[in-house]
């Protein structure tokens, strides 16, 4: 695949490339690690890069393990809004929580945390599942003068899909570059996540 001419107003959003979303991980994506050839390759045409890295404490709220009779993908609602539950994962200063091993980050000038605060999930890089708390990426981003954001990573049909979502509504071009994505597709939702984000204006590649 040839990336459109990338420019020094371009950002690549490395979502989640974590060990707990890879092979042996808790909540493993399938087919994870076929995307860190691309990243790693083309992550060298890129002037202004920014990991985000799932950072639960334990006990996190979306954990099903804290909830009594509830089972991992079951859906609760919480005082923001519905939340699937998942399986305890990248949890602060695990093994899980690290990058995966391959994944190359020194040329990256920003890590994102997100997930941290114990009773609200966060599945996109520039604010929490309430859609109210931001993570100050944005602000970030267009200090830098960046105006167009790639997002690759994990997974593609929830942190992928929501960070493009709101890097749209705040502004910026968004292309999601599909070969850079894996997506755990549970009941369709990895085409469910490219018809909403193509309705918003997001390119897939």
């Amino acid at each position: 695949m040839t990336l459109p001419d990338i420019k020094d107003t371009d950002c690549l959003l490395i979502i989640d490339v974590q060990k707990d979303f890879c092979t042996g991980g808790s909540l493993a994506v399938p087919d994870a690690e076929a995307i860190l050839p691309w990243i790693n390759t083309n992550g060298e045409h890129f002037n202004n890069i920014v990991l985000t890295q799932d950072w639960h404490p334990a006990g996190h709220s979306s954990f099903a393990s804290v909830h009594d009779k509830q089972a991992p993908f079951d859906t609760i609602t919480m005082p923001y809004g519905d939340q699937m539950l998942w399986p305890d994962h990248c949890v602060q200063g695990t093994d899980g929580a690290h990058f995966h091993d391959e994944l190359k980050t020194t040329a990256a000038q920003l890590v994102i945390r997100k997930g941290f605060r114990t009773d609200i999930d966060s599945y996109s890089a520039f604010y929490e599942n309430d859609h109210v708390t931001t993570t100050g990426l944005s602000g970030y981003l267009k200090e830098r003068g960046v105006q167009r954001v790639f997002c690759v990573g994990l997974a593609l049909d929830y942190c992928v899909r929501f960070s493009a979502l709101d890097a749209r509504r705040e502004g910026f071009e968004t292309v999601v570059v599909e070969a850079g994505c894996r997506g755990i597709n549970a009941n369709g939702s990895n085409d469910d996540a490219r018809e909403a984000m193509q309705s918003a204006g997001v390119q897939l590649l």
